[in-house]
């Protein structure tokens, strides 16, 4: 009889990010909602 065990550990941790990386995901953020607040104002038009 063989008894086979496998032990994995998964160390999480939190990602730091840096003031331009930050500035950039906002703008990129910023960005998306105002294409998406134009594309429902012309959606509502028809």
């Amino acid at each position: 009889m063989t008894l086979n065990i496998l032990f994995f550990t998964v160390t999480i941790r939190q990602r730091k990010v840096s003031l331009d990386d930050a500035l950039r995901n906002e703008m990129a953020r910023e960005a998306y909602e105002n294409m998406k607040n134009r594309a429902l104002s012309v959606h509502r038009l028809f």
